[in-house]
């Protein structure tokens, strides 16, 4: 199937045209036109999926099932938002001095080599080649995160890659164990994740259970969940804004897709108690952290950055509780907090370029000198703590329900208190940033700023409006979203 490739192929193309022609006024919009076509393929392919069953491409190496296509979907979604307010942040930071048309060029042909692997990672047939795209993720993001070079950035860079890597070995060798215990099942699976989950019953559970947990640890440091999560709030506040929205909009997701390819052949082996207890112990861990820090959170940076911790909590006991409507509430939050956080990343880059500060205390007023900029954030934020009519808000309470049905109700009940204190604290940081008067050091520097631009101001309401018909509708995503449902329940 020819389309599969060009989700992985096209950005490709364009790191390959930056890198010849450079970022300038005529190659500026290259990559948010890659990032379309991305998004075009994956509504092509899970099309075609959905009308015939599974498709393969390269002599078997890209194999799309309807999860596949979903999260093609996501990547490609949060992609467009992302690169179509990318020229304009890009032309700010050379006129303040913080970048070049060079860097320029550079951070582009990363983040597309970026795209394609997260494109890999979701369309591999094989768990290897799985793991080979998710640590190129690490690989190309680190020199992104480091961009502006300050002695933070390149701190937060390193601490990335440190932290990433010790995940990512632990993964490795979870993928080896997992291999070994392929080798001795009947039918000789390999690392192939479609036979994988069908050979299942067959694996040696003692051997499956020492690489499942090796696997969801080293797949989950890369998702941000506790406890290898500590690279995150560093990266996430260091990275550019159009990168912070990728790595929480995208990279997590596509990470813990790696995680549910792994429960799927976990719970055909072990039976679902095991992967369900050591998910549940994870969600719980990275809730309570998460609620914790934002109590007392003085940058709104690294404020967004842990809420990407909670809501890939809230996706990681979703998935532990498993079943059709818990499993559907996990795609459906995965695609809603990839829109709104990239909403809410891409306005605060814009915060952090208007004002000169990424503190919380050093932000007032903004709804007064920045109207549309400061509407957007707040509708985010209310899209971020689960109201209507955003699809947070569904997912959440499918979640809860499935929660409580599947008689998990102590920890749901926790759950749920996590992420009222979460939604407190957010309301109550935001609210501040969004209201009362400007400090006195910043009044002036304010009221002489640009207003948004209009590209980028196109890209947050957007993607806010994507948000709430979601919230409102799956529309054509309802068939996708079933098929992949009946994906992650494994094959009967």
């Amino acid at each position: 199937m020819t389309i599969l490739l060009l989700p992985v192929a096209v950005p490709v193309l364009g790191a390959a045209a930056y890198t010849v022609a450079g970022w300038r006024r005529s190659t500026a919009w290259v990559s948010a036109f890659c990032a379309s076509v991305m998004l075009v393929a994956a509504v092509v392919v899970a099309a075609e999926i959905a009308r015939g069953g599974p498709r393969t491409a390269a002599g078997g190496l890209l194999r799309a099932d309807a999860l596949s296509a979903f999260m093609l979907i996501v990547i490609g979604a949060v992609a467009v938002l992302a690169t179509a307010a990318t020229p304009a942040y890009l032309r700010a930071e050379i006129s303040a001095g913080r970048a070049t048309a060079r860097t320029a060029t550079r951070h582009s042909v990363l983040v597309q080599l970026f795209l394609t692997a997260m494109a890999l990672a979701v369309t591999a047939a094989n768990l290897g080649v799985v793991w080979v795209a998710i640590e190129a993720t690490t690989i190309v993001t680190a020199f992104l995160v480091g961009q502006r070079r300050s002695r933070a950035a390149v701190e937060a860079a390193w601490k990335y890659v440190v932290i990433c890597s010790a995940g990512i070995a632990l993964a490795l060798l979870g993928t080896i164990v997992l291999n070994f215990a392929a080798a001795q099942a009947p039918g000789a699976p390999g690392l192939d994740l479609a036979a994988l989950a069908v050979q299942a019953p067959g694996l040696d559970p003692g051997v499956t259970r020492i690489g499942t947990v090796l696997l969801i640890l080293g797949f989950g440091a890369k998702a941000g969940l506790a406890p290898l999560h500590a690279w995150l709030p560093d990266a996430h506040s260091q990275a550019p804004a159009p990168v912070s929205a990728l790595m929480s909009g995208v990279l997590l997701s596509v990470a813990f897709y790696a995680i549910l390819r792994v429960k799927v052949i976990a719970d055909g082996a072990l039976g679902p108690v095991f992967a369900r207890t050591l998910l549940a112990a994870m969600a719980l861990a990275s809730l309570l952290l998460a609620a914790t820090l934002l109590l007392g959170q003085q940058d709104y940076k690294r404020m967004l950055a842990y809420s990407s911790i909670e809501h890939l909590a809230l996706v990681a006991f979703g998935a532990a509780i498993g079943g059709s409507t818990a499993l559907t509430a996990v795609l459906l939050h995965v695609l809603g907090h990839g829109l709104a956080k990239a909403v809410l990343f891409l306005g605060a880059g814009r915060v952090l370029q208007v004002t000169g500060t990424s503190r919380i205390d050093g932000v007032r007023g903004l709804s007064s000198r920045q109207p549309m900029l400061a509407g957007c954030l707040g509708a985010g934020v209310f899209a971020l703590i689960g109201l209507p009519p955003f699809s947070l808000f569904a997912s959440e309470l499918g979640i809860a329900r499935a929660g409580f049905a599947a008689g998990l109700g102590w920890v749901t009940a926790a759950v749920l208190v996590l992420v009222l204190v979460i939604a407190a604290a957010m309301t109550g940081h935001s609210s501040r940033m969004l209201l009362g008067s400007a400090p006195a050091g910043h009044l002036g520097e304010e009221r002489e700023a640009p207003r948004l631009p209009a590209p980028a101001a196109v890209a947050l309401v957007g993607g806010l409006l994507a948000c709430a018909l979601l919230g409102l509708t799956a529309g054509p995503l309802s068939s996708v979203l079933s098929q992949a449902t009946q994906t992650l329940a494994g094959p009967r």
